[in-house]
């Protein structure tokens, strides 16, 4: 790869870093990319180079948020084993959580989105989730596949709330 295009490709992803950030804390409506620019260190020109609109910059943000969630789950789908596939697909998330804290919150505010762009990304990644979820339940032989799928998912948006709204004790299971 040549460095000019290294260059770009760094540049790229620092504006989306820089988007989840800001679309994270102020929600996509009130951020601007000027904003965006700011946070990235660069002209907001520059952001138009990349993105043509907020709504293109919101997509490749989610997508880069998802894209970690599912490098993440195909990683634990080959590798554990099956007695502990579910608790190191939990695992994996709360990771991510910890981690990655503006991305879940920019997914969690991109379900309200109703832009065709935006909704699509959120449905055709919940549909990818939910079936490598799926598969790799029903390849670990755990009961009732579908219906632990489902279970785990909810999880996740319980998971989700108690970090957007900061309620920890929602977390909580019986020892």
């Amino acid at each position: 790869m040549k460095k000019s295009s290294a260059t770009s490709v760094n540049r790229r992803n620092e504006i989306i870093a820089a988007a989840i950030e800001v679309f994270a804390e102020q929600g996509y409506y009130r951020a601007t990319t000027a904003q965006v620019a700011e946070r990235a260190e660069i002209s907001q020109p520059y952001v138009f180079r990349f993105f043509s609109t907020k709504e293109k910059l919101l997509v490749e943000a989610l997508e880069a948020s998802w894209n970690r969630i599912i490098e993440a789950f195909q990683g634990v789908a080959a590798s554990a084993p099956d007695e502990e596939m579910e608790q190191q697909l939990i695992d994996a998330y709360s990771d991510i959580m910890n981690a990655h804290r503006n991305e879940i919150i920019l997914q969690m505010q991109a379900q309200t989105i109703q832009e065709p762009a935006i909704a699509e990304v959120m449905q055709r990644r919940f549909r990818e989730i939910h079936e490598m979820v799926y598969q790799a339940f029903q390849k670990a032989g755990i009961e009732r596949p579908l219906e632990r799928t489902m279970l785990f998912l909810a999880r996740g948006m319980l998971c989700n709330i108690s970090l957007s709204l900061n309620l920890p004790e929602l977390m909580k299971a019986e020892e």
